[in-house]
């Protein structure tokens, strides 16, 4: 069974992969035995990424992408497939939230800024990485629990994520057949620098946690089960699934 859950031989793609869930992610599958390219949008950041996984040196490469733009994602899948193959494994997990309101309040560059990243990114690297998957593959979608509940100041990026889910739907039915499988894994709060708005105010943090059945936030390494669970092949009967990974806040 310990063998259903080994990454030995597949080459992943992990965007947004510099720090929080992504670097997490990124550790979690070069230790299960895979190939990494990870990327962000600075090269400091791939520098400080490389430098916490420099026992996995030969295993990993870091690539600066912008995930909303189609030129900027083939050149990250030319270089992933150059460096380790063809890639079997694809994490969409590049996020954004510019805005923390009301919705009715929100400026028109926040919406294209979330929908750009959370959304066109995942599209775009998604259709590309599924058109060389051969021999089939596993594409990963970091939703959000903000998906499927609407979160009060977070309405974008609960659109944005909604939209993102339905993305893994679509794709799982049409790609099944080609061997493709395609999974979204939705956290609820997870300590990372994206959800800083809600964890770093006491009283909105104390809301939240107090509505989770485990009463309390989340950890990235917390995520990084389920991404190696939809990336191998213990996950070889499910495709088009959402995973809850929120401590109980949506039950």
């Amino acid at each position: 069974m310990k063998q259903r859950f080994s990454l030995e031989g597949r080459n992943a793609i992990i965007t947004g992969s510099t720090r929080g869930i992504g670097l997490a992610i990124a550790r979690g599958f070069l230790e299960a035995g895979a190939t990494v390219t990870l990327c962000g949008r600075k090269q400091e950041g791939i520098d400080d990424a490389l430098s916490q996984l420099k026992d996995h040196a030969d295993k990993v490469l870091g690539k600066t992408a912008h995930v909303g733009q189609r030129d900027s994602l083939e050149e990250l899948l030319a270089a992933a497939q150059e460096r380790f193959g063809p890639v079997q494994v694809l994490v969409n997990n590049a996020g954004t939230s510019p805005y923390f309101g009301p919705i009715v309040d929100s400026p028109d560059t926040a919406w294209d800024k979330t929908m750009d990243v959370n959304l066109k990114g995942p599209y775009l690297l998604s259709k590309m990485v599924a058109k060389q998957m051969s021999e089939g593959g596993s594409i990963v979608n970091i939703a959000s629990i903000a998906g499927l509940t609407a979160l009060e100041n977070q309405g974008i990026y609960s659109v944005s994520k909604a939209a993102l889910i339905m993305l893994t739907k679509v794709m799982a039915r049409e790609l099944g057949r080609q061997g493709v499988r395609v999974n979204a894994i939705c956290p609820g709060l997870i300590k990372t620098k994206l959800s800083e708005a809600i964890w770093s105010d006491p009283k909105v943090e104390k809301r939240v946690t107090s509505s989770k059945a485990l009463g309390r936030i989340g950890e990235t390494d917390e995520l990084t089960g389920a991404a190696i669970y939809f990336a191998s092949e213990a996950s070889s009967f499910t495709t088009g699934a959402s995973l809850q990974v929120d401590g109980g806040l949506v039950i």
